[in-house]
């Protein structure tokens, strides 16, 4: 492998071709945010603490309505808070599901309570709506996770345009570029004085606040050594660094083991960098036609209550009245009076229609049907089976997204589990488990709808062979392996393993029946014996004493 030098020159060449990669896509991310997000782009670090971007282009909140609804949507309905949308469980070497005792789902099962906490306690509720809402318009977003001595963790959102990524040959994200400000003060607290360049030095005591551009590069690191604990030598290198200022070194040469960035991402086409198909590219082409319709409205609203006058030139100059025998006076014995200039009748209402369909097409790209589908449904009378069966078909919409975005969440939460085991917080792994990988499951409101038809063809089955067990031969129903079923079962329903016994406890239910019967059935051997016994040699010395021998006097 040929030697690869990491000095600044080399970050900067990098940070080049990853800025003219981004540049071919620059003009529709600034599109897109005209028209649905005028204040998430940042195409210029140094335009940080900018007042307010107001865009001209938007002229209807449909575009901002529909956003909303998509990111508190997707929050509730994939991440949300109140709800245990994830679970821990094992996949073996051979990639297949581990059949785990009890005291493994247990584990398990503490163990993603302990990442649900940590979540809870990190800003990380805080910033998801940020990155929905990205997402959703530009089909990409990016957050970056630092380990916090507090929360364990520490998430923020990087605005659009202030970084750059780039992918592996499996098409994983593994090089991140980003730009960013940072005050004097803060970099001398974070990096050291001595680190830092002179045009910082100078500025520290008296500006303190004066803002610098920094530079933040993360890729993979071809000096990489497995297992190495040397910073140098970790799988991802990370250098920061100021851009300009006569600075040749960095700020900060370090390493890390799992790649700090986690970028939400909608479709790709083929080896694209950067997504192409999602809400926003879909729904730009109807913002467009909406915007400009709600511009002609206005014209024909304008044309109709305010027009412009004409009338005779004796009128010049005179003051205009709301009663109109004032403007019907012969003002030049012409009889001409005062009329509109455009005498026009717009059709307003199939203005007006051609708008309320446009706004539905918006808001329906960005699924705001789905979200709201029980309340839009029970307004027109229809029954809980029809309601279903609509959302199973909006589901079928949502699930490629969904899985894009269930990938984002597992490397949060690969990450979150590495930070625990630094920080020796992890419960103690049982040492079955040892050696095996962990899988997230995801089990939100959303995932959950979407397995919801294995649970209704575990019902169908179970139903189905105890009919045929009743009609053809009971031992039919010997077909059905109960416990198995009822683990699967509650695995799909997301019922917690403390709530169900283990089937350990229930081998040993049965075992003790089975004893209590076979006792219960040499009692009634016995008794039927004694029985038997009486009838042969009656109540006389001779059956007694037969009796006694054999145990039953």
């Amino acid at each position: 492998m040929e030697d690869i030098k990491y000095d600044k020159k080399y970050f900067e060449q990098r940070r080049c071709e990853l800025k003219n990669i981004f540049e071919q896509i620059k003009p529709d991310l600034q599109d897109l945010a005209d028209y649905f997000a005028p204040n998430a782009v940042r195409f210029i670090a140094r335009n940080v603490n900018k007042p307010h971007v107001k865009s001209k282009k938007i002229l209807d909140s449909t575009t901002f309505i529909a956003v909303r609804n998509f990111s508190s949507g997707m929050m509730t309905g994939a991440t949300s808070p109140t709800r245990r949308w994830f679970k821990t469980a094992i996949m073996n070497r051979d990639n297949k599901k581990f059949k785990m005792s009890y005291a493994a789902k247990l584990w398990c099962a503490n163990q993603a309570e302990l990442t649900r906490k940590i979540l809870y306690a990190s800003n990380f509720y805080q910033i998801l709506p940020e990155v929905y809402e990205q997402l959703g318009v530009f089909l990409f977003s990016c957050i970056s996770m630092e380990k916090d001595f507090e929360n364990v963790v520490n998430f923020k959102v990087l605005p659009i345009g202030s970084y750059y990524y780039s992918k592996d040959g499996r098409g994983v994200v593994d090089t991140v570029c980003r730009n960013y400000m940072e005050s004097a003060k803060n970099l001398v607290e974070r990096y050291g004085l001595e680190n830092c360049s002179d045009a910082v030095k100078q500025v520290y005591k008296n500006k303190p606040n004066e803002l610098f551009e920094i530079v933040h590069f993360v890729e993979p690191n071809r000096e990489y050594k497995e297992g190495s604990p040397i910073s140098a030598q970790k799988k991802f290198i990370s250098v920061t660094y100021e851009v300009g200022n006569g600075t040749t070194g960095f700020l900060k040469k370090a390493g890390f083991d799992k790649f700090p960035y986690v970028v939400f991402e909608a479709s790709c086409n083929g080896e694209d960098a950067y997504p192409s198909k999602g809400c926003g590219v879909y729904a730009l082409p109807d913002a467009k036609q909406l915007m400009t319709l709600i511009k002609e409205l206005g014209k024909a609203v304008k044309k109709m209550v305010s027009p412009a006058y004409q009338g005779p030139s004796s009128l010049k100059n005179k003051k205009l009245s709301d009663n109109p025998a004032y403007f019907n006076e012969d003002g030049d014995g012409t009889g001409a009076g005062i009329r509109p200039i455009h005498e026009v009748n717009p059709q307003v209402l199939e203005l007006k229609n051609i708008i309320a369909e446009l706004r539905e097409n918006i808001k329906s790209i960005f699924y705001n049907d789905l979200f709201a589908m029980i309340l839009n449904t029970a307004e027109r009378g229809r029954t809980a089976t029809e309601v279903n069966e609509l959302k199973e078909e909006k589901l079928v919409l949502l699930s490629p997204l969904l899985e894009q975005i269930h990938t984002a969440l597992k490397q949060i939460i690969d990450w979150l589990f590495y930070a625990e085991m630094d920080a020796k917080i992890l419960p103690e792994i049982p040492q079955e488990l040892e050696g095996e990988e962990i899988e997230i499951e995801f089990i939100s409101t959303l995932a959950q709808a979407m397995k919801a038809q294995n649970i209704a063809s575990m019902e169908r089955f179970i139903t189905f062979t105890a009919n045929m067990a009743q009609a053809v031969d009971p031992v039919l129903i010997k077909k059905i392996k109960g416990e198995n079923m009822i683990d699967d079962y509650a695995d799909f329903a997301n019922i917690d393993p403390s709530q169900i016994a283990p089937n350990e406890e229930l081998e040993a239910l049965r075992q003790a029946q089975a004893e209590k019967q076979a006792q219960a059935e040499q009692m009634q051997q016995l008794q039927q014996g004694s029985e038997m016994i009486k009838n042969i040699g009656g109540s006389d010395s001779y059956g007694a004493e037969l009796m006694k021998r054999l145990g039953m006097g």
